[in-house]
């Protein structure tokens, strides 16, 4: 049953000659990893409004020059990480380009950070999009944490289902608020060149209290906040290979024209928000806000609303695609559990796509779907995976020397030394907001990859051929535990025959006496094995088999096999009926270490299948 649930859940397993059926197109792979970076364009501006209203509506001017700086800076990164794309045609994107540029610390630093800020896109997209659901629909703002939650849970079951049906689903929504912006924008400039110039806005809700002056820190500040709209322009060179062929040539043009489309909506935007004077207000988001002052309360300003709240919620699919592939080599070159390297049913990385599933939703719940709250959080992880990424470029260029190399470094040199101050920055302005707490939990997370990686080897080490050879068996004991004489039991006797050896059957006398009906019905079904009663004046089964399983292991070539009858039933809740004892025992005989004497133990379990 849980087998058909499933393959109802994400459909049957696909075959590994689908794979390249499986690589996506220009249309549908902008849908699917640009959605992140697109959808910033709904909360970016307001951050940066957010900072500049607390020095008076009078510093809202500054939110254009700040968002011309911006645009700027996303131009620079988009046009470095077309040339990592054609570099790196594998993938791999910051982590590969600084690990073998920069050498391991600081790929670890990156493949860190980046992965960081994937957990953060999905639950600040999610938070965000459930936030235009509440500004249109007030009612369902005290059920924002549970909406966040299923829209995870909708995101992952899409993306287990696979690539393809990722794309086909997110498609939609993407274009859909692409159109919807563009419609915004242009409805706005004709109403401002031709219209009569800016509605007015009407206040409503709460407007944030005047609590300083502007100052240079507050500008630095603001621009930091704004920085947000970068985040997600990485995913195309972290998935490369999911491009059908020319791949990088295709991934390329997908980044550019990424760039194009963000670069004009984040302006237009911020130019409108500028124009119509708006002012960032609690329960009510900017986009919110100039859709309302444009369109009136009509079917257009909830056309905007619609796709911009799936945009937001879906955006998370961006990281979909990129945490599960950035684990997937991590984990290839034993910085993280290698299971994350496993290829599932659908030829995706199921384990990393539930890994940022769980890790997203508990910073849901942390944090209430607040998005302010999780902003500050955000960007950090993005900006230094950025400079590392540029930087590798550099080094990258200066080692290869091919033709056009000088200007190829000059720009991935200008997109290392931007990033660069923008990372100061953000690090400086945000760190007390809780930027500090990505700062700390980097170079925690670059320990851990350490010491992961540090296991593997040793477990390499120890099982490599070179070392001593085990020694030859000298002696085969076959022990076997009996609680009752019955089919289950007979089977487990057959096979331990099998096995050759001297046949030890033992009982446990719990209550101190030997089971008179037991042995005798033993004597007469099986008088060629003889049966050892060991008294157990405690009432512990556990305690005296061990000792007695211990007491045959007396040199090295001495193996001692422990043959456990187990029934299978054919209900799950059976299984809480049975074989406890059977537990116990393997999880002693494997996890107890008594010298040498623990590599010479082994436990078989002969499974009886219940019918009913």
């Amino acid at each position: 049953m849980g087998s058909k649930f499933r393959q109802f859940l994400i459909g049957t397993p696909l075959s590994s000659d689908r794979l390249a059926e499986e690589r996506l197109g220009k249309v549908r792979a902008l849908a699917v990893l640009s959605s992140d970076a697109l959808s910033s364009v709904a909360y970016a501006t307001e951050e940066i409004l957010l900072v500049l209203v607390l020095a008076g509506s009078g510093a809202l001017a500054l939110s254009l020059p700040i968002g011309l700086a911006i645009a700027a800076l996303l131009a620079i990164v988009a046009l470095s990480y077309v040339q990592t794309v054609h570099a790196y045609p594998g993938g791999g994107g910051a982590y590969t380009v600084a690990r073998e540029n920069l050498g391991v610390l600081p790929g670890l630093v990156a493949g860190a950070a980046l992965l960081n800020d994937y957990v953060l896109t999905v639950a600040v997209s999610v938070s965000a999009g459930v936030a235009a659901i509440t500004s249109a629909i007030p009612e369902l703002y005290p059920w924002r944490v549970a909406l966040a939650l299923g829209t995870v849970a909708f995101v992952t079951l899409i993306n287990l289902r696979g690539t393809r049906e990722s794309g086909r689903v997110f498609a939609i929504p993407t274009y859909m608020f692409i159109v919807t912006l563009a419609i915004l924008i242009v409805s706005g400039l004709v109403r401002l060149l031709v219209g009569g110039g800016a509605p007015e806005a009407a206040p409503s809700g709460q407007v944030p209290a005047v609590t300083g002056s502007l100052t240079a820190f507050l500008v630095l500040r603001a621009f930091a906040s704004g920085c947000t709209a970068l985040t997600g322009v990485e995913a195309i060179s972290n998935a490369v290979p999911v491009f059908k062929r020319p791949e990088a040539t295709n991934a390329g043009k997908t980044l550019l024209w990424m760039g194009g489309i963000l670069v004009t909506m984040f302006l237009g935007i911020t130019f409108l928000s500028q124009a119509y004077q708006v002012v960032p207000r609690e329960g009510e988001t900017v986009v919110s806000q100039l859709a309302r002052l444009t369109f009136g309360a009509g079917p257009l300003y909830y056309a905007v609303q619609v796709a911009t709240a799936l945009i937001l919620l879906l955006a998370a699919n961006t990281s979909y695609a990129g945490f599960p592939r950035l684990a997937m080599w991590m984990a290839r070159e034993n910085y993280l559990p290698r299971p994350l390297a496993n290829l599932g049913d659908r030829l995706v990385y199921g384990n990393g796509i539930l890994l940022l599933s769980a890790l997203a939703s508990a910073l849901i719940i942390i944090f209430r779907a607040d998005t302010h709250a999780l902003i500050p959080l955000y960007a950090v992880g993005v900006f230094t995976a950025f400079t590392l990424s540029q930087s590798g470029m550099v080094r990258h260029w200066f080692t290869l020397r091919a033709a056009g190399w000088r200007r190829a470094a000059a720009i991935n040199g200008l997109g290392a030394l931007a990033t660069g101050i923008v990372l100061v920055v953000m690090a400086t302005t945000k760190f007390a907001l809780g930027a500090w707490v990505v700062l700390v939990l980097i170079p925690i997370m670059v320990r851990i990859f350490m010491a992961i990686h540090h296991h593997y080897d040793e477990v390499a080490q120890q099982l490599s051929l070179a070392e001593r050879w085990p020694e030859p068996v000298h002696h085969h004991t076959v022990i076997l535990p009996v609680a009752g004489l019955h089919r289950g039991t007979l089977k487990a006797v057959e096979y331990a025959q099998a096995l050759g050896g001297d046949l030890h059957a033992v009982s446990i006398a719990v209550d101190g006496t030997e089971n008179p009906a037991l042995c005798d019905r033993w004597q007469d079904l099986l008088p060629d094995i003889p049966l050892e009663v060991i008294a157990s004046p405690y009432r512990s089964v556990l305690t005296p088999l061990l000792e007695y399983i211990e007491g045959f292991v007396k040199e090295e070539g001495d193996y001692v096999t422990v043959v456990m009858p187990e029934f299978v039933p054919t209900k799950w809740w059976h299984r809480f009926l049975h074989n406890q004892t059977a537990r116990l025992l393997y999880r002693e005989l494997v996890h107890r270490r008594t010298g040498w004497q623990g590599r010479f133990r082994i436990l078989t379990s002969v499974p009886f299948y219940l019918t009913r």
